[in-house]
């Protein structure tokens, strides 16, 4: 059965006027000249337990902005790794003077956001309510409560976190690929894991605390309608009472780039899209000199929808949505970073297009270099209108030891980039002869393609340990496509009962982003199929097919079917189509995987892959190739939690990962014999 769900975007037009002189409309408009800028300069102080305060003054709109952010290297966390975020959690659950929920109910009532993390705070208010935020802050900051109660709250977010990422191939290489840079032990590559967030005690949060968050090294910037000489008073009074930590700064782990350039797998077994990832190490920073031409040449290379990654990967080969790249200049770890998912077949292919793209960045050609400078300039003064940019720019100029006119020469800085410089500072940040080629996805189908490529191939768990590869299990010569339907078919309750059953409604329904979604499935002999989507009570999705033609209709559109598809629906018109697997030599048997955790056989048909468990019999999955907006996709779902219905089990819970979104379908009842042939016109 069909699942899918449609994300629809809204298009804006805008209509102008031309002048009756002639225009050449295929022209590209002349750039201007660079204009000047003009960046408020923030008045500082310290106060005398470190904390450095930063004021710049806009009265343009009655709103302030506070960030707090702390300066110190990342820390090893060790066997408690996931503290810190555990901790930051616990800001917000009052403070010693305040309960949870008096606190709370302050932040709702002054309109404000305040908001935590491990390594700062952040505050956005009226102007008028300016100093009630302030308190608050410095009221959570200094006096927290932390709770064994509310930690275990947090601990079992956390560990319901890391269920959901367990399956979660973006989420795996993101973890992995870090750990591998870095050293899975270090500060800067240790993750969080079942048995750290399990090990996290008060004790631990408060020795976090006391420790790390403190005010050494710490900078408050404060941008928006006030007044220096008020300001300065109210974080006097509000923070004067944080007390330094004097925790020594620990120099951090060595790290380097491997010799030569490698292939990293992690086998993903349910993995339907390879993540793939190119990475190296720099010492990149904001004051070196290098700096505008290394991020203009990962403009260039991979910085949006017209960088070369993104044209290659995706609307030359249609390999991914989407291919991106970025360059970090971090005062403590700077990194160069490729990244795309591709499709499982494709993987060896879109390998070897990233590596191309890699080398070939050192020569740009002159249009190219127009174009980034323009990108780079108007997006440099539109970010200008946010409040926080100006805070980040002042942090950023006493953090990352900036020169004093680093951001009023910085429309300068880029219009000096030559090609001669982008060619330099690729070379020495973007480097293809020494990166780590970090791939999570299903080895069984990816590993002999990747393995051709020339590069040294090292196989590694989702916990970053080395391992050997992974090896397909055998199937038993007796096994055959027509013995494992038959096995699944008496799994279900055998072919008398499943005579006796006609059509089938499936009422079902998931929650996405907090709203929830019906469906209504039916299904009857001939191939007659309808599916039902709906949202806030309106049908946002409607597909028919009455066994000779059949139409989708969304939004008040209607599409009829393509003369192709019905001839596929047509190929099997079973009510359980696996009474159609013997009839037909699209099927066949390749292997056995783990799905759901389950060993599973696998059959392969032409566009779409069952999965059958080896102990049960039950199917336990399937993944779809469909077509969506010029690309194919493989929608895999999994089955569970059967139930009888008249006879017959049935899945009760279904699981659809779509654009790598999990969703979980669970189905209220199943009507059996209810449907009528008008159902389906």
């Amino acid at each position: 059965m069909k699942k899918q769900l449609t994300y629809i975007a809204a298009a804006f037009f805008f209509a102008g006027t031309i002048s009756a002189q002639k225009i050449d409309l295929n022209a590209m408009p002349k750039p201007g000249p660079t204009p000047a800028i003009n960046i408020a300069k923030p008045k500082t102080f310290q106060l005398s337990n470190g904390l450095t305060v930063m004021v710049v003054e806009n009265n343009k709109l009655p709103r302030v902005n506070t960030t707090l952010s702390m300066d110190r290297p990342p820390f090893n966390e060790g066997s408690v790794a996931g503290v810190s975020s555990i901790m930051a959690e616990q800001f917000e659950n009052g403070t010693t003077n305040v309960s949870k929920e008096d606190f709370n109910k302050k932040v709702d009532y002054l309109g404000a956001n305040l908001s935590f993390s491990s390594n700062g705070a952040f505050a956005n208010s009226l102007s008028k309510y300016f100093p009630e935020v302030l308190s608050l802050m410095a009221d959570a900051i200094i006096n927290p409560k932390f709770s064994a109660e509310e930690i275990q709250n947090s601990k079992e977010r956390a560990l319901e976190g890391l269920k959901s990422e367990e399956k979660n191939a973006s989420a795996i290489a993101s973890k992995v690929s870090n750990a591998l840079m870095y050293g899975k032990n270090t500060s800067r590559g240790e993750f969080e894991t079942v048995a750290s967030i399990n090990k996290i005690q008060l004790a631990d949060v408060q020795n976090v605390y006391k420790k790390y968050y403190a005010p050494d090294n710490a900078y408050l910037v404060i941008v928006g309608d006030v007044k220096f000489d008020q300001v300065k008073s109210l974080v006097e009074k509000a923070f004067s009472g944080w007390k330094k930590a004097n925790t020594p700064i620990v120099p951090l782990e060595p790290s380097a780039n491997v010799a030569k350039t490698e292939i990293n797998i992690v086998d993903v077994p349910s993995a339907v899209q390879s993540v793939v990832s190119v990475n190296n190490l720099n010492n990149l920073k904001m004051k070196d000199p290098n700096y505008f031409a290394a991020t203009m040449a990962n403009y260039i290379l991979g910085g949006g929808g017209e960088a070369r990654l993104f044209m290659n990967l995706r609307e030359k080969n249609g390999f991914t949505y989407g291919a991106y790249s970025s360059l970090s200049a971090d005062k403590y770890s700077s990194d160069f970073s490729a990244t795309a998912s591709v499709r499982n077949e494709v993987t060896d292919k879109a390998v070897k297009e990233f590596m191309n793209e890699l080398n070939a960045i050192t020569t740009v050609k002159p249009e190219e270099l127009e174009n980034a400078k323009a990108k780079l300039k108007g997006s440099f003064i539109m970010s200008l209108e946010k409040p926080e940019t100006i805070a980040k720019f002042a942090l950023n100029q006493k953090v990352q030891d900036l020169p004093s006119d680093f951001y009023t020469n910085y429309l300068k800085s880029i219009d000096k980039v030559t090609a001669a410089d982008i060619s330099n500072a690729a070379k020495a940040n973007i480097l293809p002869n020494q990166s780590r080629i970090f791939i999570a996805g299903k080895a069984a189908d990816i590993s002999e393609g990747l393995e051709k490529l020339g590069y040294p191939v090292k196989y590694f768990d989702k916990e970053a340990n080395p391992v050997t590869k992974p090896t397909a299990q055998k199937v038993d010569a007796a096994v055959s496509v027509s013995s494992i339907a038959d096995k699944y078919i008496n799994a279900i309750g055998g072919k008398a009962n499943i005579a006796k059953i006609t059509s089938f409604v499936m009422n079902a329904s998931m929650s996405m982003q907090g709203q929830n979604i019906d469906f209504k499935i039916s299904k009857a002999q001939g191939g007659k199929e309808l599916t039902t989507v709906t949202a806030m009570g309106q049908v946002v999705q409607k597909q028919v097919f009455d066994g000779k033609q059949g139409y989708s209709e969304q939004m008040g559109q209607k599409v009829e079917m393509k003369p192709e598809q019905i001839a596929e629906k047509l190929k099997n018109t079973e009510l359980f189509e696996e009474l159609g697997f013997a009839k037909s030599q699209d099927y066949k048997v390749a292997g056995i995987e783990k799905i759901g955790g389950e060993d599973s056989y696998v059959i392969k048909g032409k566009d779409t892959t069952y999965y059958y468990s080896v102990s049960t019999g039950l199917k336990t999955g399937e993944t779809k190739t469909v077509k969506a907006q010029g690309q194919e996709i493989t929608v895999p779902t999994t089955f569970s939690n059967y139930k009888e219905v008249n006879g017959v089990k049935m899945p009760f819970t279904i699981s659809i990962n779509q654009m790598g979104m999990d969703m979980t379908m669970t189905v209220k009842s199943y009507d059996v014999n209810q449907a009528k042939d008008a159902d389906f016109k």
